[in-house]
């Protein structure tokens, strides 16, 4: 039941032609304790909804006058404050897109599972504005929300505020985080490294619903290939060798919150594909176990790679992508808003300040023009480097043009300090396996395709993965590459 008096109030229309499943819809939503109409076509929809207004509205994709996602777009284009819940056929990864990115918050798929239905009505009708008491048909004019949903709260407004720079690509950056943060949405951070892709994910997360459930972050590129699965999933006892208890992974960690997973174009192949499932059925299984568990979580990744020419060159699954890339924030480099410069090192100093306990610094003119007239390829996170620098090296509390030159000093060549090797052999076979272990991963584990990459048969290819004991994905259908 719905203990929450903001929920238990929440008014909902359920829309579907199928009169035994909007009938179990109905029942399900009422034991919760919710109020409840139903239609079963687009125009009984909309007669309901010219006299009534709701907190969600639930509805079929595929309806006898029209579709699902053309309730979205009138409730879009009337600028009416229900969330829209659509529920797909089975595997319909295009229509469950088609509807996020029309403004719905979140999808189910059918057959439709009831503890998931429950979850998603619950998230959708939380971060409400308050409801008149229960009553009588009431007039759209009576019931308009007075109550902004749109307006991020104050832990909102300080995760924007740390994306310091007003101009009009950064303006156009933290309006888009506050549009796209109510829903379920899936969301790709694009942008260069150290543009600050972890913050505007953080900032979407304190700007949703789920800002006060758990934030989880995870760098896809620093966990070992062979521990991608029990970190995402979660392991059982006896899964593995030191496995003495069962252990959560990233997934049931999130529950309830976001999952932000930084530089997923990084991730391989196979750990792909099951990443894939877990997003379309948000279930998972901890290694060891025989059973799925429901997830709720919500996604934002980010990555600096091209992930369309990822796609291309068959290093990134075409329908991850299309799964993750509903929504898309692009972050421009420093050098596309150089006008955020002095904004950024007030914000920077300031923070070296407090974290190192000495009074802010002030940059004179010529640092500011020094630091301008940098290429800074690092992007915000170069210039924190070139601040800190410059804090450590003054003398007084102002940084001048001598504080922020940036570093002359060359790395040493990688050949002038490593060792020889005390066994060739092995030094040259670690070599070699690591080449080969790149080709295939690039190539998807096709042996003949990275043979030819190489210039070896598929003999040779075969004699050294097994020579080297390069392991081969065991679900892999070896044919094709015959």
């Amino acid at each position: 039941m719905a203990n929450d008096p903001v929920l238990a109030n929440a008014q909902i229309l359920v829309i579907d032609d199928e009169p035994d499943l909007r009938t179990l819809y109905e029942l399900t939503l009422l034991r919760e304790g919710y109020r409840v109409d139903t239609a079963g076509s687009v125009q009984d929809a909309w007669h309901l909804l010219k006299t009534q207004r709701f907190d969600v509205v639930i509805t079929d994709m595929r309806l006898p006058d029209g579709l699902g996602v053309d309730i979205l777009n009138g409730l879009r284009a009337q600028q009416r404050p229900e969330r829209c819940v659509v529920i797909t056929a089975h595997g319909s990864a295009e229509n469950a897109v088609e509807s996020l990115k029309a403004g719905a918050f979140d999808y189910l798929t059918k057959p439709v599972d009831l503890k998931q239905f429950r979850t998603a009505i619950a998230s959708a009708i939380q971060g409400s504005a308050p409801r008149p008491a229960p009553g009588p048909a009431r007039r759209a004019t009576d019931t308009a929300r007075q109550t902004d949903t749109s307006s991020p709260s104050s832990k909102g407004h300080a995760a924007l505020a740390r994306l310091a720079g007003n101009s009009t690509a950064m303006r156009s950056v933290k309006d888009r985080i506050v549009r796209v943060a109510r829903s379920m949405a899936p969301v790709l951070v694009h942008g260069e490294s150290g543009t600050g892709k972890e913050l505007v994910a953080s900032a979407l997360h304190a700007n949703s619903h789920r800002a006060t459930g758990p934030w989880v972050a995870v760098n896809c590129s620093a966990i070992p290939e062979n521990l991608l699965e029990s970190e995402f999933f979660g392991a059982k006892k006896g899964a593995y060798t030191g496995s003495t208890h069962d252990r959560d992974g990233f997934f049931q960690a999130a529950k309830g919150g976001t999952l932000f997973l930084d530089e997923i174009g990084d991730l391989p192949l196979a750990m792909q594909s099951k990443l894939l499932r877990a997003i379309q059925e948000r279930c998972v299984r901890p290694v060891g176990s025989n059973q799925e568990e429901p997830v709720d979580v919500r996604i934002i990744s980010a990555t600096h790679k091209d992930l369309p020419a990822e796609v291309a060159a068959g290093r990134f699954r075409q329908d991850l992508f299309y799964r993750l890339n509903v929504i898309d924030i692009v972050i421009p480099p420093l050098r596309e808003r150089s006008e955020d410069l002095a904004a950024l090192c007030d914000a920077l100093l300031s923070r070296i300040a407090e974290e190192s306990g000495i009074p802010k610094p002030h940059l004179d003119s010529g640092a500011i023009a020094q630091l301008a007239s940098n290429p800074l390829h690092g992007n915000v996170r170069e210039l924190e480097n070139l601040l800190h620098r410059a804090v450590a090296l003054c003398d007084g509390d102002t940084l001048t043009l001598e504080d922020v030159q940036p570093s002359t000093s060359a790395p040493m060549p990688l050949e002038s300090v490593r060792p020889l090797p005390t066994d060739l052999q092995s030094h040259l076979d670690q070599q070699e396996r690591d080449i080969l272990v790149k080709s295939l991963k690039d190539t998807g584990f096709n042996r003949t395709l990275a043979a030819s990459r190489l210039g070896l048969s598929l003999r040779q290819i075969r004699y050294r993965i097994a020579r080297l004991k390069i392991d081969m994905p065991l679900s892999r259908d070896d044919a094709g590459d015959e």
